[in-house]
């Protein structure tokens, strides 16, 4: 079979332009090649086949664990020195399963709500911390909220040596990794050589050393000391069971851990971080979200930031305008199909991109623009806005994400006046495994309580 066009570059230097300028890179591919094409992505991982249009998407997401396409973990690449062998992103088939039915339960109902305050509490704490009235890092404040708030509500840790330790070397461990170039052991395996903690892949097992200790410390202490009070992930974890009676081990629970950990800090930084450029770019943004957050003050239910529709239409489009994530999980074709005019053989590997999805003109006019109330005149199919992926591989934690997302936003907005400083123009660049804005400041200071108002 004759494989779609796609750029004749080498595979290193495919690479390599995906690594240092993932946006560029897809972008000139799109226009070149349309809405499928192919990408050699290092030798290790074969010919991926790309596609982004929303019909195709629908294929592939609606078909997983049928006859045209499967969703192996053994595609879990660059991600696996992170979170092993044994996540739910590492696994397939029956134990892809049974690890989502034990690991959804904690971010469901009532669950959700109990951690809402909390996402409050961190918020505040993390805001009033720096009273110097300095300007700030956005994105690193951002990364402090999200790494505690995921410290307290995965582990139950707010204190003691232990959530210091993991605090400092986790934070440590992904800004190393936030350089293309520092990471480029997690996507050239030939460069995981260890030659001590001055080599970047030296030092990365020593942190990942210490960070284990730590994870396994913790697992040993909850098992030797069980309290069914805690309403933790992990003590919600540690409690579960399948359908034959069978608990997680220590290996699968430190997997989970660590993906849960890294996804639930990196991405929602971002996203937090997107959200309030954006918000404080644009006046008439931030003048309708004022307005609308008033309605939060005498309302004590931590789920009703979920039924603010412009603060959830700001939320979708940061999302769709920058999604974390470019490419959905992909996809290994079982049976011969044809798609897109395009016909798939059997191991072949396809995966949609929710960067240029989200990009179409045809489904988002004037896409380049940041425009809330697209999501308040339409509704868009999970084929068109996809920024946690979909089918079987969608985002585990994608409700908690949304939930922590608003949150924290409502509580800055309300709590805090903010503004950008003058700077250099905020530009999407690649982050290591993830996307962010490049660096921008703001400057806060505490809004009175009884005033919640703005000027247009």
């Amino acid at each position: 079979m004759e494989l779609p066009d796609g750029p004749k570059a080498s595979s290193v230097w495919q690479m390599l332009q995906w690594i240092l300028h993932p946006f560029l890179f897809l972008r000139a591919c799109h226009r070149q090649y349309g809405d499928c094409f192919t990408l050699r992505l290092g030798k290790s991982r074969g010919t991926l086949i790309l596609f982004s249009h929303p019909q195709a998407l629908q294929v592939i997401l609606s078909n997983d664990d049928a006859k045209l396409f499967d969703s192996p973990g053994a595609l879990r690449g660059p991600l696996e020195p992170l979170i092993g062998t044994q996540s739910v992103m590492g696994l397939s088939g029956d134990q892809h399963r049974r690890a989502r039915q034990l690991l959804l339960p904690p971010f469901h109902g009532e669950r959700m709500r109990s951690y809402g305050e909390l996402i409050r509490e961190v918020t505040e704490r993390v805001m009033c911390e720096d009273s110097s009235g300095r300007p700030f890092s956005a994105r690193h404040r951002m990364q402090t909220i999200s790494l505690r708030v995921i410290l307290r509500t995965v582990f139950g840790l707010n204190e003691g040596i232990r959530y210091q330790q993991l605090e400092q070397l986790l934070g440590t461990m992904l800004d190393s990794l936030s350089n293309p170039l520092s990471a480029g052991f997690l996507f050239f395996p030939g460069l995981r050589r260890d030659f001590g903690v001055l080599s970047p892949w030296g030092n990365f097992l020593q942190r990942r050393r210490q960070i284990d200790r730590l994870i396994y410390d913790e697992i040993a202490d909850r098992r030797a000391h069980s309290d069914p009070s805690r309403k933790d992930i992990l003590s919600l974890l540690l409690s579960a069971r399948d359908e034959a009676g069978e608990a997680l081990t220590d290996n699968e629970l430190r997997d989970e851990l660590m993906t849960l950990l890294f996804a639930g800090h990196e991405t929602i930084a971002t996203a937090l971080a997107w959200a309030l450029y954006w918000i404080h770019k644009l006046p008439a943004v931030r003048y309708r979200l004022l307005q609308e957050l008033e309605s939060l003050r005498a309302n004590a239910d931590s789920t009703a930031v979920f039924r603010l529709p412009y603060l959830n239409a700001v939320c979708s489009e940061t999302l769709r305008i920058y999604p974390v994530s470019l490419l959905t999980f992909p996809r290994v074709v079982k049976s011969t199909v044809q798609l897109m005019g395009i016909s798939l053989e059997p191991g072949n590997t396809v995966a949609g991109c929710i960067y240029l999805v989200h990009r179409r003109p045809d489904v988002y006019p004037d896409p380049e623009t940041f425009n809330p109330d697209r999501f308040l005149e339409h509704h868009y199919s999970p084929f068109e806005f996809l920024p946690f992926g979909g089918g079987v591989r969608h985002c585990i934690g994608m409700a908690f994400a949304q939930f922590e997302m608003r949150t924290v936003l409502s509580s800055i907005l309300t709590g805090f006046e903010l503004c950008l400083t003058r700077g250099r123009a905020v530009r999407h660049r690649s982050r290591g495994l993830a996307t962010a804005p490049s660096p921008f400041r703001m400057e806060a200071k505490r809004r009175r309580q009884s005033q919640i108002t703005c000027h247009k």
